[in-house]
């Protein structure tokens, strides 16, 4: 016996999200049916806001619903620190850890010629127009991975003749692991142990 056509709909909608499989879907729909007419109303509309109000920060990338993020308008922040990550969630991981109170630069992805991603593709050119303030270090901060390691290769080619300090995370964290799931305290430490790089 088949779903209702608007049940199979909204089923669908969730499985595109990542993670979320046939059951899962199933199981937010049915939620959804218990929900009264103003609960509903409420989530349709903060499902609209969000792709409208949420965008990327005209400095880093980071989320925002202004033009600026609320890091890179901290003056509290040390500036002269910038933390090169791959996306944005690698920004809320990263500030869970409290161990970490510079600013960030969203790449917005890694280099993968498997995948038809170039560094022309990423935020590469943002992070060298930061490069005309005053800058200390630059923290390399990317996955583990064949393309973040692709990624930290170019990015150490082109900061070679800056002068300023370049340093990655110590390899606490297993290779072929994403930040994600790795546990807070061996990112903390990851910081913290990072090593620099000779140029």
């Amino acid at each position: 016996m088949s779903y209702p056509r608007s049940f199979e709909e909204l089923k669908e909608n969730f499985e595109k999200l990542p993670g979320i499989g046939e059951k899962s879907a199933e199981r937010f729909v049915f939620s959804i049916l218990k929900m009264d007419d103003d609960e509903i109303e409420e989530f349709s509309e903060n499902l609209s806001k969000i792709k409208k109000k949420i965008k990327h920060c005209n400095i880093c990338g980071h989320l925002t619903e202004g033009d600026i993020c609320t890091i890179c308008s901290d003056n509290s922040r040390d500036q002269s620190t910038i933390c090169v990550v791959e996306d944005v969630r690698n920004v809320f991981i990263l500030e869970k850890t409290g161990s970490y109170h510079g600013l960030y630069h969203v790449l917005g992805g890694l280099i993968s010629p498997v995948n038809d991603i170039n560094p022309e593709d990423l935020n590469i050119s943002g992070l060298m127009e930061r490069l005309k303030e005053p800058l200390d270090e630059i923290i390399i901060a990317l996955n583990p991975s064949i393309e973040g390691e692709t990624t930290s290769l170019y990015l150490q080619k082109i900061l070679k003749d800056k002068k300023i300090h370049i340093s990655r995370l110590s390899y606490g964290i297993p290779l072929g692991s994403d930040l994600e799931y790795v546990d807070p305290m061996m990112i903390e430490k990851a910081i913290g142990d990072r090593k620099f790089i000779e140029k």
